[in-house]
């Protein structure tokens, strides 16, 4: 028999969508699944939509806890599962019929830890899966250098959600909570932990993109919790011998200093003290790295330098930089 799957599904206002979620985990073509739908203090009708669902099926089983975040709803299921393996779905987002199926097979063929494959942005149509059967193997530094990638490349591999994870990587391991940008302080251990993973090249996971009410729709101070992250994962690296990727990863902080500045105009509150909280930490930055920043452009390093004497001019130079010619 097929070992049993754990498929954890966060629950918290979601009520419109939870229906469509739920029934794309029950039409998986891997059967030998159990469904954990945390509700987490849900204000609205997804308790009751989650006990009509467990009342239907028994691989379904509900979680009520009062509300601890997205990560505390994660780490919940993570200690309720019994599953070999485990998958993680959120809940206004859902899959196609053979999502687990697909990344299970891979991990049974090559030995993995770890089964991904690409996402789709949806807005509620049919998640059109193209028969793409394509995989590739990452190991150690070359996995982890992933994470640096250009933008959609490496936001697929950070994310908890496409995955398929055997359960004893967790050993040790939970999203923090209270903390946004939960997956950018743990994938990266994960992967540490599990050495390679398999990439299916198709996308199997819908995200939904019609909910406005996401956290990262808005800037705010919650928002440096990236930066968090990414300092943790610098120590990481200089503890666990991936110093080769501290210039990426230090850029990647640098930048988003500048980015996010430049996010925080007049509609963000205390908008003033952040964007001096951010030159601060830039300059901390330069400082702290200073030996990996060096092996960056000099086109690099000389716009850090110019960013913190005058945002402003920096901008402008920049805008004339990337005007089509």
């Amino acid at each position: 028999m097929k070992p049993l799957i754990s498929v954890i599904v966060p629950v918290y206002r979601v009520e419109e969508f939870l229906p469509r979620c739920v029934d794309s985990l029950q039409s998986q073509t891997y059967e030998n699944l159990e469904i954990i739908l945390v509700d987490d203090g849900s204000p609205d009708n997804c308790p009751k939509i989650c006990e009509r669902y467990a009342a239907e099926d028994k691989r379904i089983r509900v979680i009520h806890q009062e509300n601890r975040g997205l990560s505390g709803a994660r780490n919940t299921g993570i200690d309720a599962a019994a599953g070999e393996y485990l998958a993680f779905v959120d809940s206004d987002d859902y899959v196609a019929e053979d999502f687990i199926e697909s990344l299970y097979m891979l991990i049974e063929e090559t030995g993995c830890p770890i089964a991904q494959c690409r996402f789709a942005y949806v807005q509620g149509e049919k998640l059109q899966v193209k028969e793409n059967q394509a995989w590739k193997i990452y190991r150690g530094e070359s996995l982890m250098s992933q994470l640096y990638g250009p933008e959609e490349e490496s936001t697929c591999f950070v994310v908890a959600w496409n995955k398929l994870y055997r359960k004893d990587l967790f050993d040790g391991i939970r999203y923090p909570e209270g903390r946004v940008h939960e997956d950018e302080a743990t994938t990266y251990r994960l992967f540490h932990a599990g050495k390679k993973l398999v990439f299916l090249d198709r996308a199997l996971y819908g995200y939904y993109t019609g909910n406005t009410g996401s956290i990262t729709a808005v800037f705010s101070r919650k928002r440096l919790d990236w930066m968090t992250a990414h300092e943790e994962r610098i120590r990481f690296f200089t503890d666990h011998g991936y110093e080769n990727l501290l210039p990426a990863a230090y850029r990647k902080l640098c930048d988003a200093c500048i980015t996010f500045y430049f996010r925080c105009t007049e509609d963000v509150e205390n908008a003033k003290i952040l964007q001096a909280d951010l030159k601060k930490r830039l300059r901390k930055y330069q400082r702290e790295g200073a030996e990996f920043i060096c092996k960056l452009s000099w086109r690099t390093r000389i716009g850090y330098c110019l960013f913190r004497i005058s945002p402003g001019v920096y901008r402008k130079i920049l805008s004339r930089i990337q005007e089509p010619g």
